[in-house]
């Protein structure tokens, strides 16, 4: 037809995302704006706290460089010849060769960070950068003899930070995904960012505020609290079996957590394993300090918290004898009230057993570089009106493993624009209660810093000092490979401090998933060894590989110490205390 218009042809890609571009800037803002008004934050400029002490940090780090031009110079030369070969590869794979692999590196998940000539050379690029830090601290007089300077740690934060994976220019993941939305993941990315802002700071993570509910679908283990003090509640959990064995079972978790970490889902709550396998398991749950309070000290924790829940369970049970557990943190708590006992009251611990806990801190890790009199400076003139948090020192224990713990979800929540997925150990982690600053202050001055609690009578509580050689119940030490909060080789050392029948365990994976391994999932193995000589490299060597949980191993070991002696299944708070209320209780919640 004679009047037909031609169709006009489509706009060329570039303009297309041009104007994209310039729609996602006018949303991003508006999103921002929206954010601003809605926090108050418009007309305030808060000065921004360096809790983590990164710029003194890189001050000190550019010092020690100058100090040291002849290995700074001599590494640069290694970093042009290295770029080099580099270049010289590159131009060869371009004309036909091949590429030679990317030692050190993971595998790419992505293939184009392999087929395509561009992401390989900046994968190279960062492995060569990675060697060039590394031997600026290893040659001699290098960052590595500098007292205070874990070079390892320094090289590994600075790298991950600066991943090519974490720029959407050089992840060819998130161009692909850039590209197929018109830009759509980068504002739904920075929705994501908006709704995990708070006012004391930016936690990027997993799901985990709708999809986990403390009691609902966490610390959903049956049973009650028959005991509240102003410190804690004693949670007894209800038995599952006809008859459980004569010795309970009481753990003490850390202070610094809440202690559903060991009460999950049913699938991987370890409460619940240990109940079904026929124990009668009681838990401490600590208090959270209110607003405004530094909370209790390290001998009230002591005393009114692990000394009383012990005192609890015995008279619950009508035992004079416990098994006793601790957590990170509540191991530390544990090892001073074995030793308490052990002049006081010898046959109230049966056996004690420590998991994923230090209790010689004199080669603490990573953690042991960002944990320096700053910090505890910093810690003790903390101004307890703004509800100091674990938050602080989550990060900081996630920083060692940055590319698991964080920039993985800042790839995938804020870059892809993905939505959080759910994890219920990483929500736990996501869930800090406030820090007792006062008990807090102190493990960090008297064990991390001074490592006092590795001294007879360093450390004294109610004018009597601790002797952790004094201590001969037998124990069961259990650490994972990969842990950057409590060094395996670290928790090797601290079981040597004890006397007594000892066992040393070494589970796969980290911190938490080491710790949280049913048997049931199947997954990841374990190491034992009879024997413990000085040298934990040593026992490493000759150690057996079981495949699976470490849970069974610890169950067989529990039993051991009960005899196998079985009795009547026991009803929450016996005849000496009547329960207050159903589990998980008040205090994990926040409540009072």
């Amino acid at each position: 037809m004679a009047d037909q218009q031609p169709t006009p042809d489509p706009p060329p890609a570039g303009a297309k995302l041009s104007r994209g571009a310039v729609e996602i800037a006018e949303r991003c803002q508006s999103v921002v704006d929206d954010w601003l008004k809605r926090s108050g934050l418009v007309d305030r400029s808060p000065a921004i706290a360096d809790s983590l002490g990164a710029a003194t940090l890189f001050l000190d780090l550019t010092s020690q460089m100058m100090s040291i031009p002849a290995s700074v110079v001599s590494a640069q030369m290694s970093l042009w010849q290295d770029y080099f070969s580099l270049w010289q590869s590159t131009t060869s794979r371009l004309l036909g060769g091949e590429r030679p692999p990317a030692e050190g590196l993971p595998p790419p998940p992505e293939p184009a960070w392999r087929d395509a000539d561009i992401f390989a050379v900046v994968q190279q690029s960062l492995l060569l950068t990675s060697r060039w830090m590394q031997a600026v601290g290893d040659r001699p007089g290098g960052l590595a003899s500098a007292p205070g300077f874990d070079i390892e740690g320094c090289v590994r934060q600075f790298l991950s930070s600066l991943s090519a994976a974490g720029f959407a220019l050089n992840n060819p993941e998130l161009l692909r995904a850039t590209i197929e939305s018109g830009g759509e993941n980068l504002v739904s990315g920075l929705t994501n960012l908006l709704s995990e802002l708070q006012l004391d700071g930016v936690r990027v993570g997993p799901a985990g505020r709708d999809s986990f509910v403390v009691g609902l679908t966490v610390a959903r283990t049956p049973g009650k609290v028959i005991f509240r003090n102003a410190l804690m509640e004693v949670i007894q959990y209800s038995a599952q079996t006809e008859r459980v064995l004569r010795v309970p079972l009481l753990f003490i978790p850390a202070w610094a957590g809440r202690y559903y970490l060991l009460d999950l889902r049913q699938s991987n709550s370890l409460v619940r394993w240990a109940v079904d396998r026929g124990h009668t398991v009681f838990m401490v749950s600590w208090i959270e300090p209110a607003i405004g309070s530094p909370g209790a000290g390290f001998e009230e924790y002591l005393a009114d918290g692990a000394l009383t829940a012990l005192d609890v369970v015995q008279k619950a049970t009508g035992e004079a004898g416990v098994n006793v557990a601790g957590h990170s943190l509540g191991g530390t708590l544990l090892a001073a009230a074995v030793a308490h006992c052990a002049a006081e009251e010898p046959e109230a611990v049966r056996s004690a057993s420590f998991l994923a806990s230090v209790l010689d801190f004199s080669q603490p890790g990573e953690l042991g570089a960002l944990m320096d009199e700053a910090a505890l400076r910093m810690l003790a003139d903390a101004d307890h009106d703004l509800s100091p948090d674990a938050g602080e020192l989550a990060l900081a224990c996630a920083l060692p493993r940055q590319s698991d713990l964080l920039w993985s979800f800042v790839v995938n929540n804020l870059l892809l624009g993905n939505d959080p997925f759910p994890f219920d150990l990483l929500h736990w982690n996501e869930d800090p209660p406030r820090l007792p600053l006062d008990a807090h202050a102190f493990y960090l001055h008297a064990m991390y810093r001074q490592n006092r609690l590795a001294d007879p009578g360093g450390i004294g509580v109610a004018g009597r000092g601790i002797d952790l050689q004094g201590v001969d119940v037998p124990s069961y030490f259990l650490a994972t490979r990969e842990d950057h909060i409590a060094p395996w080789r670290a928790a090797y050392r601290s079981m040597r401090l004890l006397g007594g029948e000892r066992r040393f365990t070494l589970a796969a994976s980290g911190h938490l998933a080491g710790l949280i391994n049913p048997p049931a999932a199947g997954r990841y193995c374990y190491w034992t060894n009879p024997r413990t000589p000085d040298n934990p490299d040593e026992w490493r060597a000759s150690a057996r590989t079981v495949e699976g949980s470490w849970w069974r191993d610890w169950d067989a070991w529990l039993r051991k110490r009960s005899a196998d002696e079985l009795v009547p299944a026991r009803v929450p708070g016996g005849r000496r205390f009547e329960p207050l209320c159903d589990a998980p209780g008040r205090y994990v919640t926040g409540g009072v």
